[in-house]
């Protein structure tokens, strides 16, 4: 079965072609916790399968998170797999992707940039108290991909299992019926961003969370606390960029813009 492996700013996927592979939908949560283990398996963050357009897209995206459980949506996945529906011919320098969330679209700025729209938000919601602090969450897109946002100045200090600790809490806490992904933040200048994700399904802090960057700077554009015009976030594997537009009470047009990087291409023998 041959696969791709890609990563956007640190954020890492096994692709597979399921046009060619056919792979019943129901055999992937299985293949996905396989393929993603990192010592047993090629290693990634999670598993993108493209496959036949069902509502007029180039091509549907199929994603699912390293513990087999399906994903609405990926933001750094979706700026990796619009690069490799453009190498590969599904799509053209415009790339529309169906994935569970809704239609993305996606454009290549330069050979590895690539920048994606990412889904309008259907719930925002700027004060949520959970685990007795003060969240935002969003959801981007419907159904939505959960994001809860804590403004935390020293999150970068913290011990790593403190901060673990408290990720998983918040991650499981009632406040967010569906579990959240959690996004910690401090903003470190003008439309500047540096922020750490916990991620539902990888069940662990990743280098990189596209969906969580939108989400982050949706939240802190409404706080008038950044401006939503190329702000950059700062995460572990690298800087992301968002420009977003408000109206009103809520945030639409959100574009994620950053680096892509194709790792390896091979065919699995034995998983």
């Amino acid at each position: 079965m041959k696969f791709t492996k890609m990563h956007g700013a640190g954020n890492d996927f096994v692709i597979i072609n399921n046009l060619e592979a056919r792979i019943p939908e129901g055999d992937i949560p299985e293949l996905a916790r396989r393929l993603c283990e990192r010592r047993t398996g090629i290693g990634a963050d999670g598993l993108m399968l493209t496959d036949k357009a069902l509502c007029g897209g180039d091509f549907r995206l199929l994603f699912f998170n390293s513990d087999g459980s399906m994903g609405e949506m990926c933001g750094n996945g979706a700026r990796c797999i619009a690069r490799y529906g453009f190498e590969n011919s599904l799509a053209g320098e415009i790339q529309r992707i169906e994935t569970t969330a809704g239609l993305v679209i996606g454009e290549r700025i330069t050979e590895t940039m690539y920048r994606i729209r990412l889904n309008d938000p259907s719930v925002i919601d700027l004060e949520r108290p959970a685990e007795g602090l003060m969240c935002a969450y969003v959801e981007l897109g419907n159904p939505g991909i959960p994001h809860a946002i804590v403004r935390l100045d020293n999150w970068d200090e913290m011990p790593r299992e403190e901060l673990f600790k408290l990720g998983r809490a918040l991650r499981y806490c009632s406040a967010f019926p569906r579990g959240a992904n959690i996004s910690f933040v401090k903003i470190t200048g003008k439309d500047e961003v540096k922020a750490i994700t916990y991620e539902r399904g990888v069940e662990d802090f990743t280098l990189a969370c596209g969906t969580g960057s939108g989400s982050i700077v949706a939240a802190l554009t409404l706080k008038n606390s950044v401006s939503g015009n190329n702000v950059k976030v700062s995460m572990p594997g690298g800087d992301l960029f968002i420009t977003l537009t408000c109206r009103g009470d809520t945030a639409e047009d959100i574009f994620l813009t950053g680096p892509t990087c194709i790792v390896a291409e091979g065919e699995t023998i034995e998983i």
